[in-house]
């Protein structure tokens, strides 16, 4: 006489239960991390103002292209004393400007100081000479 087995079940992974720890887990970790940072101020109801001057830093690009042209934020301009002019009354609407000078290539080494030194001449200090990664 035969005796009847039953057939073994096969194992499974139920997938149920672990997105929901998963879930809990990531919840669990943002809260955490909120409650982790640290406010450097006091709280404070600030007043409003109309007249409110920002004190913003603006950034003016001056190029030069192989073709001997230059330009102030992507307007042909006609010599470096023409930016220096338009810097110089940037400069005084407000003090944090500074320029970036893209110079091709293939332009003379003279030209792009020339550029430079109208820069300082305008009274602005902060000019960086933009490149590309190596």
């Amino acid at each position: 006489m035969k005796i009847p087995r039953s057939t073994p079940k096969k194992a499974r992974v139920e997938i149920i239960p672990m997105i929901d720890t998963m879930f809990f887990l990531l919840v669990f970790f943002m809260v955490a991390t909120l409650s982790m940072t640290t406010q450097n101020s006091l709280p404070v109801n600030l007043p409003h103002a109309s007249g409110v001057q920002s004190d913003k830093q603006q950034v003016f690009t001056l190029s030069l292209t192989k073709e001997d042209k230059l330009f102030y934020d992507k307007e042909e301009i006609f010599s470096p004393a023409d930016a220096a002019r338009r810097l110089e009354q940037q400069g005084k609407e407000n003090k944090r400007t500074s320029v970036i000078i893209n110079a091709d290539r293939s332009v003379e080494h003279g030209r792009v100081i020339e550029l430079m030194d109208a820069v300082r001449q305008a009274g602005i200090t902060k000019i960086a000479v933009a490149v590309n990664p190596s």
